[in-house]
């Protein structure tokens, strides 16, 4: 059986090297018969023309030169074919390894050289591999010759998802020389925003239940026990009041974040005075600032410091901060507020408290939604805790930075720089500092 197996191998690989060389010497192979047809109508017999291009058919494909020639050819054929599927493959900016039965690596693509690290030539998979999951994954496709895919996380040195696909390569080859392809299609940022959503969601159902949860209580004992005190509904009005307007705050910043997210790739075309804008900021917070003591010092530029933007916007933005410097800030006594238009900088204004400053673990989440230093102050400080994230997509919209330096016990300096107008094509990004 084993003798017969062997002999139809054989025989295929007869045929399929016969058809190569009839494919390598096909334009020789026509020239040659229309020689024979021009020898015919010269006055040469038929048979004899028959035998003379079936000898010269035969030393062209049998011949041992010829063959080798051809084959030679073939091979050329096939590793330049190779060489463009390989070209290919380097050019994705997917992560891609391409391997043998034997699980060897025959090529491996530059994302694929940043993500596991360079394979050593001819190495096994697993030399850089080690995901259990991943494995069995490649092991199910070599034997069944079907694509199959897994999701695989990791959590060092970062937390990261990819879905893993392994594929079997359709190249025509024979069984034994068939190659395989692993890919790894990046999951995590999609990761991180499903676990933003059901966060938020969280965050904003807890922050709602608890003054909703305070309200119903004081209306159930203004309907029982206080029914008849006028001294306890007095007290339990304030409070509710309380209540309500920390909810519709929540609620009105919770419809800021949404209009600002519908309108994130739309660049304002307006153009705004820093200088004009702070000043009115100043003008509107002075009573807040002098009831909790706080003193602010406005320092502007001589000319105008004027960039591109949406007046209503960046109100707002330096509203929260100048606010927040005044509550969180106000052991410090004083608020410094600068404009200023340098060279070196651009445009910016930065707003600095000299309060108890913010320790160097908080900084990099202070513009997360719902993310508080401290919750007890900043809810008795009436925060919502959205006001930096609010903050953070006006100025991506603007296409301006906000950094963040602090050191505790000596305070908050909280800087908005504007891209000039020239680099506005620039990438936008939040820089924190400690």
């Amino acid at each position: 059986m084993a003798e017969k197996t062997q002999g139809l191998a054989e025989g295929e690989g007869d045929r399929t090297g016969l058809a190569s060389r009839l494919r390598a010497h096909m334009p020789p192979l026509i020239l040659g018969g229309v020689a024979a047809l021009a020898s015919m109508f010269a006055g040469l017999q038929p048979w004899q023309a028959a035998i003379g291009y079936g000898v010269y058919v035969a030393g062209l494909l049998f011949w041992p030169g010829n063959r080798a020639a051809a084959l030679s050819r073939a091979e050329k054929k096939a590793a330049k074919s190779t060489a463009l599927d390989f070209a290919v493959i380097e050019a994705l900016d997917m992560p891609a390894i391409v391997f043998d039965r034997d699980t060897l690596i025959v090529h491996q693509n530059a994302a694929s050289r940043l993500l596991v690290g360079a394979y050593p030539e001819r190495a096994a998979l697993s030399a850089r591999i080690r995901s259990p999951v991943i494995l069995d994954l490649v092991a199910r496709v070599v034997a069944r010759g079907m694509p199959e895919s897994v999701e695989h996380s990791e959590r060092v040195p970062s937390e990261r998802w990819h879905e893993v696909r392994g594929a079997p390569v359709w190249t025509g080859a024979e069984p034994g020389k068939q190659l395989f392809v692993l890919t790894f299609r990046d999951l995590t940022e999609a990761r991180r925003m499903d676990r933003m959503r059901t966060d938020f969601v969280a965050n904003a159902s807890h922050e709602l239940r608890t003054p909703l949860a305070s309200l119903m209580g004081f209306i159930e004992t203004m309907q029982g026990p206080a029914r008849d005190d006028e001294a306890a509904r007095t007290r339990f009005f304030a409070i509710m009041l309380d209540q309500a307007q920390r909810m519709a705050r929540l609620i009105d910043d919770l419809l800021s974040l949404s209009r600002l997210e519908m309108r994130a790739h739309v660049a304002p075309e307006g153009q705004v005075d820093l200088g004009h804008t702070v000043t009115h900021v100043v003008d509107t917070l002075k009573p807040m600032a002098k009831d909790l003591g706080v003193e602010i010092e406005l320092d502007l530029p001589a000319e105008p410091v004027v960039v591109a933007g949406d007046v209503d916007e960046l109100i707002q933005v330096f509203s929260n901060l100048v606010e927040n410097a005044c509550k969180y800030g106000q052991t410090g006594k004083r608020v410094q507020i600068i404009v200023a238009d340098t060279e070196a900088e651009g445009a910016h204004v930065t707003v600095r408290d000299f309060g108890p400053g913010i320790a160097r673990e908080h900084v990099p989440r202070l513009t997360e939604r719902f993310y508080r230093v401290d919750v007890e102050t900043s809810r008795t400080k009436k925060g919502t805790g959205l006001g930096l994230a609010i903050v953070k997509h006006i100025l991506t919209r603007h296409r301006a930075r906000l950094v963040v330096r602090s050191k505790p016990g000596e305070g908050s300096a909280f800087s908005v720089k504007f891209s000039p107008s020239e680099s506005g094509k620039e990438s936008v990004r939040e820089e924190l500092y400690k």
